[in-house]
């Protein structure tokens, strides 16, 4: 029932993708402001009863459905499934940015690869070149690929099934909309949203890791993650961007902490002793890294797909 509600659910997105700006994801972020209004006074217990009244209303009806479902007919628990799966994955949902992005480029219109870029990031992009276009693009794409199809796959295998995805999309939400918003920034109130998420994201983050070293160049995947993903600020992003980097000869690090310039603290006295210091295996991004990306991103699909498979025989005839 696994591998029917997920491949179901691929299918159909490819078909009709939902919307970011859908009835069902403005209704939580209007549910989540809400939380934060009633439970902010500034302390970092009230940032955690807000976020477990947010999951509980969330995960518990989601839980309930699917056992009456169960309970009635294995069918309509699969229709659930496959519903839940559809609105937690989110795999065409920012696609067109960055298929955009890449016909942008291809034409050499750099001006339209720029502004659709600041729209996908929210980020100044004016005086980005086609080499870090190309590497934020990137960077954007591994990481929403993570967030919104392999780490949902991961919780959606789990117990709970399609309460677990729906507490990990909710869970990665609230990370970001009650720390990153100019008036959130440096609040307690968001603390326990974001170790939450790190140790909900912790497992996953590493099987996405090893599904890029697997279906792209493994040696160099694995020393880039061994050597160079503790030098982002944020260690899953380190972890993400390091291995897929690797995984297709790519150096990544966004325009702030650039994984090529990012050196220990001697680094600068290191250099200027002549002593050499190490710098992440591959080139510079281009243009070409994106088709490079979208090729990875496949074949780790597919990947996922296949141990799904697997998984669900041995579970039936087990």
């Amino acid at each position: 029932m696994t591998f029917l509600s997920i491949l179901c659910a691929l299918l159909i997105e490819q078909l009709k993708p939902l919307r970011a700006g859908n009835p069902i994801y403005s209704g939580i972020r209007a549910w989540a402001a809400r939380m934060e209004a009633w439970f902010n006074a500034g302390q970092v217990q009230h940032g955690r009863i807000g976020w477990w009244v947010m999951m509980a209303t969330l995960m518990v009806p989601t839980a309930v459905i699917y056992w009456v479902c169960k309970a009635i007919n294995p069918v309509a628990a699969l229709m659930w499934n496959i519903l839940i799966v559809y609105l937690t994955l989110g795999l065409r949902r920012y696609s067109h940015y960055f298929t955009s992005i890449q016909l942008a480029l291809s034409a050499g219109d750099e001006a339209t690869a720029r502004t659709l870029l600041a729209e996908w990031t929210k980020q100044d992009t004016t005086a980005l070149d086609v080499s870090e276009i190309s590497r934020i693009a990137v960077e954007q794409a591994l990481i929403t690929t993570h967030r919104n199809v392999f780490g949902v796959f991961f919780w959606f295998l789990m117990p709970l099934g399609p309460a677990c995805a729906v507490m990990y999309r909710v869970a990665e939400y609230l990370a970001r909309a009650w720390n990153e918003p100019d008036h959130m920034k440096n609040e307690a109130f968001g603390r326990f949203a974001a170790q939450a998420f790190y140790w909900i994201d912790w497992v996953p983050v590493r099987l996405t890791a090893i599904a890029f070293a697997v279906v792209g160049n493994f040696e160099d995947a694995i020393y880039a993650w061994r050597n160079f993903a503790d030098r982002w600020p944020d260690e899953a992003i380190g972890i993400i961007l390091s291995a897929g980097g690797g995984a297709m000869g790519v150096r990544l690090g966004t325009p702030i902490v650039n994984a090529a310039d990012v050196l220990p603290p001697d680094a600068t006295n290191m250099e200027s002793n002549g002593i050499e210091t190490e710098t992440p295996p591959g080139e510079e991004s281009s243009a070409r890294a994106l088709q490079s990306t979208v090729g990875l991103v496949w074949r780790a699909l597919l990947l996922w797909m296949l141990l799904l498979l697997l998984l669900s025989i041995a579970v039936l005839f087990g």
